[in-house]
C-alpha cells in the first residue's frame, strides 16, 4: 500500500480488479478523509464487499493503487457476522486483536473490559458467544474493532441480519463511539438500506451494478451525531428519496442500441 499523506484515511486511485469469469469491477476512484462517515451502497455484485477487502489490505487490486495516510495506519473489521470464537468469553474475543500484536495478556484483558463497557456490555465480560443475543453479538465485535484505536474502521453490513430496533440503537452508539474518540476514525460503511446510508454517513458513494465504478456521490445533510427526532427531518427524507433514485438509476441496465438496418 502507498503512503496517502495526511489529506487521506485511505484512498483507492484507478483500482480494478479482475475475476474470472466475469467483467473486471472499476475502475474506482475513490478517497476517505481523516474522521470522515462514508456509506457504501449498490446492487448485490457491485463490488461493496471488494471495496472494503481492498481498502483492508485483504485483496490486491490488479491495476491500481490503494493508498492508506501517513504511517500505514491500523484498521479495524466488522464483518456482516459477529464472528466471535465460541470457545472463549468475550472479553477474551475482543482482547485478541491486542494481544496478536504483542500487548501483554493483562493489558489486553483491561483494555477489553473497558471496551466491552463503552459499548454496554460492561456486565458480560464473561458470557460465551453463545450466551448473546444477535444486537450483543454485533456490539461485542465492534468493540474487538475499536479496541486497537483503529485510524479506518470498515464495516460490511454488520447490522443487516437485525431487527429495525436494535439497528437503529447500534447506528446511535456507533455515532457516539465515533464522536467521543480523539482522533475520530474515518469509517467507511456498506448498506443496502438507503435510510441508514443517509442517516449514518456524512456522505454516500453509489456502485454502479454493472461495473463497480463510483456513480455518484451524495452528502448527507445536517451534522452527527444526530439529534433526536432527526428521521422525520424533511431535508433527511428528501436525501434518502435522492439517494433511493439514484440507486435505482445505478441498477438499471443500458438500452441495446438499435440494430442496423439490412443493406439490401
Amino acid at each position: 500500500m502507498a503512503d496517502a499523506g495526511p489529506a487521506f484515511a485511505a484512498a483507492l486511485r484507478d483500482v480494478v480488479v479482475r475475476y474470472p469469469g466475469r467483467a473486471p469491477l472499476g475502475p474506482v476512484d475513490l478517497g476517505v478523509a481523516p474522521g470522515e462517515i462514508v456509506a457504501v451502497v449498490g446492487a448485490s455484485g457491485a463490488g461493496k464487499s471488494t471495496l472494503l477487502r481492498l481498502l483492508a489490505g485483504l485483496e490486491v487490486p490488479s491495476r491500481g493503487a490503494v493508498i492508506r495516510g501517513a504511517g500505514g495506519g491500523r484498521t479495524g473489521f466488522v464483518f456482516q457476522a459477529a464472528t466471535l470464537m465460541p470457545w472463549v468469553d468475550v472479553r477474551a474475543n475482543v482482547a485478541l486483536p491486542l494481544e496478536l500484536a504483542g500487548v501483554p495478556r493483562a493489558e489486553a484483558l483491561q483494555r477489553a473490559s473497558a471496551g466491552l463497557a463503552a459499548v454496554g456490555l460492561g456486565d458480560r465480560l464473561s458470557a460465551r458467544p453463545r450466551q448473546l443475543s444477535g444486537g450483543m453479538a454485533m456490539r461485542a465485535s465492534l468493540a474487538r474493532a475499536l479496541v486497537t484505536e483503529p485510524d479506518l474502521l470498515l464495516l460490511d453490513e454488520p447490522f443487516a441480519a437485525l431487527d429495525s430496533v436494535t439497528r437503529r440503537r447500534l447506528i446511535e452508539d456507533l455515532h457516539h463511539l465515533w464522536s467521543g474518540r480523539a482522533p475520530r476514525p474515518a469509517v467507511v460503511f456498506v448498506t443496502h438500506d438507503v435510510e441508514e446510508a443517509v442517516y449514518l454517513a456524512q456522505r454516500v458513494v453509489v456502485l454502479d451494478a454493472a461495473t463497480g465504478r463510483v456513480a455518484v456521490e451524495l452528502p448527507s445533510p445536517g451534522s452527527l451525531p444526530r439529534p433526536a427526532g432527526w428521521r422525520t427531518d424533511l431535508g433527511y427524507r428528501a436525501a434518502v428519496e435522492e439517494l433511493a433514485d439514484q440507486l435505482a438509476r445505478s441498477m438499471t441496465p443500458p438500452p441495446f442500441p438499435a440494430a442496423e438496418e439490412e443493406v439490401s
